[in-house]
């Protein structure tokens, strides 16, 4: 057999090793774009004693509508995605080239662990990898798709990703196999009820569920056109009149032009998202606790933190959209992480340099004015509706109990605390507001403002 011969029966043979991921591949690139890398690479398993085509991963670049993307895609036919040092380091090669590019990376994940029969390699070469994972968080956007099931210590990719994307009724990501953890819990659960993204919303992770890869893409598009054109033409008039008949979290989304919501399976009370504001990209905590406002606990308060830290790295304004009290007051809220998590946000939230804008459309009360909203953490803009409620507390009754045995007059702690007074007009004459707007004005307010912050 000649040369030419040789590369065409090789060729063949790693097609059809990779025929279903490549067909995923295709549905998620432009057309004839995937250039692919390392094609030929081929390792022994010593326990299968069979050759690993193309090291069970396939890696090259490629476009997305128009944008420039690195791709690794996991090949579950090649011993069911089997993890092993030589799959490790062909992905890090990959991950290099996007580094020394400047261009994002897309997983499609679907494994189903280490191949059987490799040693304490394999474990060096996943130390690598995640490493090397870790290091691109914030220097360029890396975005994970979950293809299937995804078990063992890759499923932490996820943790680095900056979006998450399930695709319903078939993505399973868990560290190990949902079957042992089903077990250990002396259970019978299935693997999407150990696993899928309802079973994941306390993760943590920046989840966006999909009903399929082809839906993936588009809001891995729309996530990474906000992420590098930062401003892009856009209608800067038009008032909002819904919010003046009702300040609601949801008559509040319409200040965007667009958006993607990130980890919006996990304490839905705060919802995090990328969108534009008058063409200008930004990122954005809603706090949406109804009438009542948001009572701060550790997981709500981990994902404004995680959330904070990703405005941080990638230099955009941080939109706060307030309607929030402070920590819950539970004895099983004082036993947790919630004070770590807020000293850890405030760490995070210094490090943002691309503008910080509140506003408060509910309530501003207590230890939620002082972090999501005052000059003293750093906002460099802060307005409030004319019907929003500032204060120290909530309520009289809320007064009435803290200071129950200060020997503060009732009657004055009545004046100062009812509902008239918890208006944003007292914190504006301390200067701690810079404007008091009519909601349906909301919209010109941000515009206004970002087009001061953003560079």
């Amino acid at each position: 057999m000649d040369k030419i011969q040789l590369l065409e029966a090789r060729k063949a043979a790693i097609l059809e090793a990779g025929k279903e991921v490549r067909a995923q591949i295709s549905s998620l690139v432009d057309a004839e774009s995937f250039v692919e890398l390392s094609t030929f690479s081929f390792s022994k398993n010593s326990f299968c004693e069979a050759d690993v085509a193309g090291e069970g991963v396939i890696t090259g670049f490629a476009t997305v509508d128009g944008h420039p993307f690195y791709i690794v895609a996991q090949n579950f036919k090649v011993l069911q995605g089997g993890v092993s040092k030589a799959n490790c380091d062909k992905i890090v090669k990959c991950l290099d080239a996007a580094e020394k590019d400047q261009t994002a990376v897309i997983y499609l994940l679907n494994t189903h662990g280490v191949q059987v029969g490799e040693g304490v390699g394999v474990l060096e070469g996943l130390g690598k990898l995640l490493m090397r994972s870790a290091q691109l968080k914030g220097i360029v956007p890396q975005y994970v798709i979950v293809g299937g099931d995804v078990f063992g210590s890759a499923a932490l990719l996820a943790a680095s990703a900056d979006a998450v994307f399930f695709v319903e009724k078939s993505s399973v990501l868990a560290v190990n196999s949902p079957f042992v953890l089903s077990a250990k819990e002396g259970k019978n659960l299935s693997k999407e009820e150990v696993g899928g993204v309802k079973a994941l919303a306390k993760s943590g992770l920046a989840t966006v569920s999909v009903a399929t890869i082809e839906e993936a893409k588009e809001k891995i598009v729309a996530l990474h056109d906000i992420l590098t054109a930062r401003m892009v033409e856009a209608d800067l008039n038009g008032s909002l009149p819904a919010l003046n008949e009702a300040a609601t979290a949801e008559n509040m989304l319409s200040v965007f032009d667009s958006y993607v919501e990130l980890g919006s399976t996990g304490c839905n009370c705060v919802k995090t998202m990328l969108g534009r504001i008058g063409g200008i990209s930004v990122a954005a905590i809603l706090f949406d606790g109804g009438e009542d406002g948001v009572e701060l606990k550790a997981c709500n308060m981990a994902k404004v933190r995680t959330f904070t830290e990703y405005a941080g790295c990638y230099s955009l304004p941080l939109v706060m959209l307030c309607n929030v009290k402070g920590i819950k007051p539970t004895m099983c809220a004082n036993n947790s992480r919630v004070m770590k998590e807020v000293v850890e946000y405030l760490e995070y939230l210094n490090e943002v340099d691309g503008g910080k804008i509140s506003v408060i459309y509910g309530k501003a009360i207590g230890l939620g004015y002082t972090l999501f909203a005052s000059k003293s953490v750093g906002f460099d803009y802060t307005c409030a509706f004319a019907n929003a409620k500032v204060a120290l507390f909530d309520s009289v009754q809320g007064a009435q109990i803290e200071l129950d045995n200060s020997g503060a007059d009732k009657a004055a702690l009545v004046a100062k605390y009812a509902d008239e007074n918890a208006d944003p007009f007292n914190a504006a004459q301390g200067g701690y507001i810079d404007a008091i707007i009519e909601p349906q004005f909301v919209r010109q307010y941000l515009i206004a403002s970002l087009q001061m912050l953003v560079k």
